[in-house]
This record gives structure tokens, C-alpha cells and sequence, in this order.
């Protein structure tokens, strides 16, 4: 006996509520093994594959690509077993009336299981894959349908509407001849009608959120609908057919309208009646504040809202530092290494900079009044990508030297580029450097990276002129900005982190102190 097993999108850690559904990477009807990858979604935090832990045939989809779901939605159902019957983890949405075709109300006590062990027992599915579901704990109520009813249409929702047995069309589909004495074959020559109940106080027959939501996008008011599915429910065809027929009759409306406010000497032709004010103008673009960008904007409003920053800058003449990289990177023999980055050599500069003023390596608990000092420095770089702005996070980065630093970094960029971080490489850090040169800029008052206390600004390093040994010269410069929040520290502390990060750029051994 099969049973078909509900897999629901797991949590993905790090506090995710949702995840968008970027590629599905398996069609119905396909075989998948345990932990075998079915679905890729995009978190606030990164791209994830989604490992299912049942293997069997695919039933059903929930979702089409660039949906977003929430945390314990249904992904997809997996038939686990002989093909002779079929088991689903939920019970199956019935029409208003409850019922449909001799099947149990959903609440019945009859819909349960006759066994009470697991399905993951059962069906001998996989460990903890991710956070929040696996096959350890103990399976819902399931309802046992028979193999003539297995045609399963998913929703948005996560329930499985059961269709027709048998049916060469969907029912949505179907044409009905309003009209007396019209053949189905006439009627069905023209696009379906809306069929127009009268406004009932009653419940409104409409199982799928998508479905509602739909209707008030368009201002479709669904109690004046008549369903063409199951006991009269609403099916989303029933609501693409009344958009349609109202964007018609719209267009039908507009140039009555137009051609009854024309001047009555005004032939149709005329240039009067062509006016750019009789032409619609252009709708305004929405973007949805969702994946990345959505996680983005959240946290920066809550940085605006909650930290009370303030920035200090200050110039630095980066000519030995890029001088003692470039004999770096050219060294030979035994002492020849991996190419160091600048961004690597700021970020080691940082660290030794935390290390005399730990008070910026530190976040604030709002709840208990406290100030929190951190004993490590995870270190967050901003990388620009084409999903949006990311910060890798180098964890440890006081343990590092400069070449391990530039090798994290650089494994983590390409992370990034790729979407392929993971959301523990994305959060934890403690201290943030932003390196916005790359965009050709000089300055910035970047915004912390909530719940950090500070972010270093590096600008971008060009030829400037400089007074150097007394002389005025022609000298690498670079404008290095400071963030922090004022609640950890003074300006003191702050413009001595900069100060000293500033004498490490300008004099590069300074650092051997700390070495």
C-alpha cells in the first residue's frame, strides 16, 4: 500500500519566516531519492537547494517559480511505496458542503490513520537534513483515498483539491450553453461567460488564498461568482474569465466615453479628439521588498531607527601600504605566497585596531540595558552582487593573519557571486569594513550593519597631491570613514580606532607591534 508523504518547506535557520521558489529541480511524475535535492528557494539570507528526506514519485507541486511561501507550507507530496493505494500527511479541502463523492468531512474522526506509526517509520526517510524537519517526528492524521481519485491539483495553500476521476479537460474549462436550445459545441466556439450569482452573506466557496488574493487585486467581488469546480467552488480560471470580462467591458466603456465628451464639431480624425491627455499614462512600476532586497531594507530601517550613529573621516596617505603589498605579492622563493588584496591588509589593520579599542567590537541589548563585548571579531566585508548587497562574514579574523584573511575573503566573494552562501555565512558577524572604492567614490557615512556597533569606510585610493616629508607630492590617498554607535563608545574611542588605522595605512609597520 503507497502512501503519499506531504514535504513542507523546512526552517531554513537564522529566524527565516518565507523563502521564494527560484527553479524547481523535479516535475511531477519524477522519481527522487532521500535527501535528493528537489526545489531551489531564495531566503532574505541566501540561495538554498532543498533536499527532500522521502524517496518515491513526485505527485504534486505547490507553487510556481517565484512564489513565496511561508515556513511550514507545503513543497510537494511524494508517493513512498507500492503504487496500489495512496496516503497524504493532510486531510483533503472539500467544497462548501463539506463532502464531495462519498468522502469524510475533514474533522471526521474517521480520516485518520487505522495505524498509528509514522510515516517516516514507514517509509524509511532520511535524518535532521535541515533545521525544523526530518523524519524523527511523528506524522499528522492522514486520509486514505482510493486509486481512482488520485488526479491532485495543488494549491497555494497546501491542500490537494482531488478532481474527477476521469476527465480529458480540467473542470474549470468546461463550457456551459447559457442560452436555451444552443448546442455545448456553439456555445463553446466563444470564450467562456462569467457565470454572476446573486450577492450572498453566506460563505464565499474558495479554498486557495491565491484565488482571494487575486480577486481583491482586481476588485472582483467573489460572492457575485458562480465556481465552476466541485459543489460550486471558486477556482482561479472562474477568476481570470471575470478580469477578463471586466478589462473588456472597460475598453468597450472608454471610447464611448471619450467620443461623447468631443466637441461636437470635432470630426473623429481631428487632431483635437488624438490629445496626449486622452491617452492613459503609464502605470507606475511596484517592485516587492522581498528576498535579499526585502531583508536589506528591514535591517537598515531598523539601524536608522534604533542606533544613534555618528561618523568621523579622516584622509591617510596609502603609499607605503600599497608599496609593502606590491613587494608582498612579488616575493619569490620560500617567502612566496597566495596575492594578498588590499581589502586583505585593511581587514588584518582592523583587527588589530579592535584589539586596542574593543568597546566597537560590541553590540547593545536594548531589552537589558547592557553593552556587550565580544570576545572575537567576526569580521563582515560588503560584496556587491547581482542578487543585491551581501556581508560574508570571515569568522575568527583576530586569529588571522593577512593571507588567511585574503583567502577567506576571497572563498566567500565567489560564494556570493554565485548565490551559493549559506545562511551562517551570512550573519554573526561583529564588526563590519566596507570597501565602496570600488565604485570610483572618495567618501560615505555608511549605515551599521544592525546589531553591530561600527563599520569601517574605505574610499577609493588615487594619486592626490600631498605634503610629504615637508614637500609637497604627487601620493596614494585614500579617505577612511568611521560609523559607530554612540551608545558603545565616545568620539574619543572612535577617533582613536581611526587614527590608528590611519598611522597602520600611512606606516605599515606599525603593525609589527601587535605581530
Amino acid at each position: 500500500m503507497a502512501q503519499v508523504l506531504e514535504f513542507k518547506l523546512p526552517d531554513l535557520g537564522e529566524g527565516l519566516t518565507e523563502a521564494e521558489i527560484v527553479r524547481w529541480l523535479v516535475e511531477v511524475g519524477d522519481v527522487v531519492a532521500i535527501d535528493q535535492p528537489v526545489v531551489e528557494v531564495e531566503t532574505a539570507k541566501a540561495m538554498v537547494e532543498v533536499p527532500c528526506p522521502y524517496g518515491g514519485v513526485v505527485t504534486a507541486r505547490f507553487g510556481e517559480e517565484g512564489t513565496e511561501l511561508p515556513v511550514g507550507s507545503p513543497l510537494l507530496t511524494v508517493a513512498v511505496g507500492a503504487p496500489e493505494g495512496l496516503e497524504t500527511s493532510g486531510p483533503v479541502p472539500t467544497g462548501p458542503s463539506g463532502a464531495r463523492n462519498g468522502s469524510a468531512p475533514s474533522g471526521s474522526a474517521s480520516a485518520s490513520s487505522p495505524s498509528g506509526s509514522s510515516a517516516t517509520e514507514s517509509s524509511g526517510g532520511s535524518g535532521n537534513v535541515l533545521v525544523g524537519y526530518g523524519t524523527g517526528a511523528p506524522a499528522a492524521r492522514r486520509r486514505r483515498i482510493r486509486p481512482d481519485r488520485l488526479d491532485r491539483t495543488p494549491t497555494l495553500s497546501g491542500a490537494l483539491t482531488v478532481e474527477a476521476p476521469v476527465s480529458e479537460a480540467p473542470v474549470s474549462e468546461a463550457p456551459v450553453s447559457e442560452t436555451p436550445g444552443v448546442p455545448v459545441s456553439e456555445a463553446s466556439s466563444t470564450a467562456a461567460p462569467v457565470s454572476v450569482a446573486p450577492v450572498s452573506d453566506g460563505p464565499v466557496p474558495v479554498v486557495s488564498p491565491l484565488v482571494r488574493r487575486l480577486a481583491r487585486q482586481h476588485d472582483i467581488d467573489l460572492r457575485r461568482l458562480t465556481g465552476s469546480g466541485p459543489d460550486g467552488l471558486i477556482l482561479r480560471a472562474d477568476v481570470d474569465r471575470a478580469i477578463r470580462r471586466a478589462e473588456e467591458t472597460e475598453a468597450a466603456r472608454t471610447p464611448t466615453a471619450q467620443a461623447a465628451a468631443a466637441p461636437t464639431g470635432a470630426s473623429p480624425a481631428s487632431p483635437a479628439a488624438a490629445s496626449p491627455a486622452a491617452s492613459a499614462a503609464p502605470a507606475a512600476e511596484r517592485i516587492p521588498l522581498r528576498g535579499v532586497r526585502g531583508a536589506v531594507a528591514d535591517k537598515l530601517s531598523r539601524s536608522r531607527t534604533e542606533i544613534p550613529d555618528a561618523t568621523c573621516w579622516v584622509d591617510a596617505d596609502a603609499t607605503e601600504l600599497m608599496a609593502v603589498r606590491a613587494a608582498m605579492n612579488a616575493a619569490t622563493g620560500p617567502s612566496a605566497g597566495p596575492k594578498v588584496s588590499v581589502l586583505a591588509l585593511l581587514a588584518r589593520i582592523c583587527t588589530a585596531a579592535l584589539a586596542r579599542f574593543p568597546e566597537l567590537n560590541s553590540t547593545v541589548d536594548t531589552e537589558a540595558r547592557e553593552i556587550v563585548r565580544l570576545p572575537g571579531v567576526h569580521l563582515g566585508f560588503a560584496a556587491q552582487t547581482e542578487r543585491g548587497l551581501v556581508v560574508p562574514v570571515v569568522r575568527d579574523a583576530h586569529t588571522r593573519n593577512a593571507e588567511s584573511i585574503g583567502a577567506e575573503i576571497a572563498r566567500l566573494t565567489e560564494l556570493a557571486r554565485t548565490g551559493k552562501l549559506s545562511p551562517a555565512q551570512l550573519t554573526g558577524g561583529t564588526f563590519t569594513l566596507n570597501n565602496y572604492g570600488v565604485f570610483g567614490v572618495d567618501g560615505s557615512t555608511p549605515i551599521i550593519n544592525h546589531p553591530e556597533a561600527a563599520m569601517l569606510g574605505v574610499g577609493r585610493i588615487m594619486p592626490k597631491p600631498w605634503v610629504h616629508q615637508g614637500e609637497l607630492a604627487v601620493r596614494q590617498v585614500v579617505q577612511l570613514s568611521l560609523t559607530f554607535d554612540h551608545r558603545v563608545c565616545d568620539g574619543g574611542t572612535a577617533g582613536g580606532f581611526l587614527r590608528y588605522v590611519a598611522d597602520c595605512v600611512e606606516q605599515p609597520a606599525v603593525l609589527l607591534r601587535t605581530l
